[in-house]
């Protein structure tokens, strides 16, 4: 009976529910919106890297080693020494270990030189494996394999010649232009900063410096492409080194140990403990978005409020009829609370929908132009989370025109005014 009135009500002000719902829907999308891309940003960048137990790079910031190493971004302070490289790889503890050399870049993308274990061990996400969406990794000193992002912005191909330039400016005068390198592969996305890197052999990197000293070459030095490969290609130096451990509980006395070298200042970091530094210099971010979606959320359910607040005085005629054929107060009371939980549920389902529909739509663009995957099920705890804190809410909003309607004077009701 309370239920078939509530809806009755409801249903003759339609045009005003219409509006409600459409309020409630809007800011409940925004809402989940604003939490889901927080949650998912957050999930993406500590899973930027995985199965990686150390970095090793020289002294200096922990949060610089990190951005340089795994986020190409910035510069390392210095190199390691190859020599310093090949003892720590040696060690009993160390499973395997990849090292990276940076400093080049292709068109603003930075370029990375590498071994081929890297495709074996580096892992991202979920402890996944770098796969091909074509070709394969290289093999020769002059090969190349492109993140996804590269190839797709640049449109490579495989087989495809392209010249690194020297230094990371996204606007080069000093090119390699006479060591071209060969397109051989391409990766699958992954969501994370290896889609935007150029990778390349260590061999490859030291190939195209041959006969440069401090930054530049004299014609004097100049050198072929081809006698380039007679030359000793072994590094001297490297960037930074991804390290894998055969027993996890050896982690701190081995970063320990790299920390205390007296031959080399060298630092060697967790990237987890790191990433999760990281993140929280974010976390006002975090919370000022937070605050913006929440804002959003109470100024739509007071605009209900506000509503239902103008049309008690517009029901006066409707309440005390009620009043009259005996309906106690709890009746107006849950009447009115009842007509907000209808327009509120309404809401909560149209804004999911909304929501649902706009994660759907915008993935696949999001993660083509920023490289970055969202989940598509709107189906969570903090969704559920969510919707039930608006709905108490919205309750408690309500308890304010439920109390004026069943307080209203039953002459004041019923009395003609002219």
């Amino acid at each position: 009976m309370l239920f078939k009135i509530a809806l009755a009500s409801i249903i003759n002000r339609r045009l005003t529910t219409i509006l409600a719902v459409c309020s409630i829907a809007m800011s409940v999308a925004i809402v989940l919106s604003v939490e889901h891309i927080r949650h998912q940003a957050k999930e993406n960048f500590a899973s930027t890297v995985s199965g990686v137990d150390l970095i090793i790079g020289a002294r200096s910031g922990r949060i610089n080693l990190l951005l340089y190493s795994v986020f190409r971004i910035g510069n390392a302070t210095n190199n390691i020494s190859w020599k310093s490289f090949q003892n720590i790889a040696q060690q009993k503890q160390i499973k395997w270990a990849i090292p990276i050399s940076l400093g080049d870049s292709h068109k603003g993308y930075r370029v990375m030189g590498t071994t081929e274990d890297y495709f074996t061990h580096y892992r991202y996400g979920q402890k996944q494996l770098l796969k091909f969406s074509q070709g394969e990794k290289f093999s020769g000193v002059y090969d190349v394999v492109l993140g996804a992002d590269v190839a797709k912005k640049l449109q490579y191909k495989i087989g495809q010649k392209i010249i690194v330039s020297h230094g990371v400016a996204s606007v080069s005068f000093v090119n390699h232009d006479d060591k071209p390198f060969t397109v051989v592969g391409i990766l699958e996305a992954t969501g994370t900063p290896v889609d935007r890197t150029v990778h390349t052999t260590l061999a490859g990197i030291e190939a195209i410096h041959v006969g440069w000293i401090n930054g530049v070459q004299t014609p004097a030095s100049s050198i072929s492409a081809r006698d380039a490969l007679k030359q000793d290609l072994t590094p001297k130096n490297i960037t930074a080194a991804y390290i894998g451990l055969k027993n996890r509980i050896t982690t701190f006395r081995v970063q320990r140990a790299i920390n205390e070298n007296k031959q080399e200042p060298l630092m060697a970091i967790l990237p987890g403990v790191v990433i999760s530094e990281l993140w929280q210099t974010m976390d006002v971010v975090e919370k000022v978005l937070s605050l913006i979606a929440g804002l959003v959320a109470v100024t739509s359910l007071l605009g209900i409020i506000t509503m239902m607040l103008s049309t008690i005085k517009q029901r006066g005629r409707e309440i005390a009829v009620l009043r009259a054929i005996g309906a106690p107060a709890r009746f107006i009371f849950g009447l009115i609370q009842l007509e907000v939980i209808v327009i509120v549920l309404t809401g909560l389902i149209v804004g999911v929908g909304l929501f649902w529909g706009g994660i759907v739509i915008s993935e696949p663009i999001i993660s083509s132009l920023y490289g970055f995957s969202l989940t598509t099920n709107p189906l969570t705890w903090s969704t559920g989370q969510y919707s039930l804190i608006m709905l108490t809410v919205a309750m408690l909003f309500a308890c304010l025109p439920a109390t004026m309607a069943y307080r209203q004077s039953l002459k004041q009701g019923l009395t003609v005014k002219e």
